[in-house]
């Protein structure tokens, strides 16, 4: 809504300076300085219009962004949720993304707390599992100990397996 909006802004005012300039340039009933008081007049319009067209402009397009990161996120989530474990490579070509844009996405769901699961980097598997199996403090890979890495993030010492929990 915002793009259209700023579009739409933008080109009244540009509709605006393009009249008054063509009607004053082709007037020759008037002065050279009623000329410039015309597009001068048309410009204390028109600016405001452009300006404010170029913000809300600048904001759909930011919205749009943040829109696409959205759906993808959601869209990963669903892949992890339906199939219990997913290979990022495939992921990544779901998305139409890369391995590291898939990274980064499985780290903002982590950080809002809408993830529970484990990656294998090394392997490129993600995998979802309940909060329940991920208390046990074994590795779902290896078996190994599971240490604090960080706010819902466990890493196993042995493989290096991350395992993430909402929990």
């Amino acid at each position: 809504m915002g793009k259209t909006l700023g579009i739409v802004f933008i080109g009244i005012g540009i509709g605006i300076l393009f009249l008054a300039g063509a009607w004053a340039l082709s007037n020759t009933g008037l002065e050279g300085s009623a000329k410039v008081l015309v597009l001068a007049f048309a410009f204390v319009i028109a600016a405001p219009l452009i300006g404010v067209g170029v913000v809300a402009l600048a904001k759909g397009v930011k919205d749009a962004g943040e829109e696409g990161v959205i759906a993808k996120q959601r869209k990963l989530l669903s892949l992890v949720m339906t199939q219990g474990k997913i290979n990022l490579p495939d992921a990544a070509l779901e998305l139409k993304s890369t391995r590291n844009e898939v990274k980064q996405l499985v780290y903002d769901l982590i950080g809002k707390q809408l993830f529970s699961g484990y990656v294998d980097w090394d392997a490129g598997m993600l995998y979802s599992e309940e909060a329940s199996k991920l208390k046990t403090g074994r590795c779902p890979k290896c078996g190994g100990e599971l240490t604090l890495a960080g706010k819902g993030l466990v890493k196993c010492a042995y493989c290096g397996t991350e395992v993430f929990s909402s929990q």
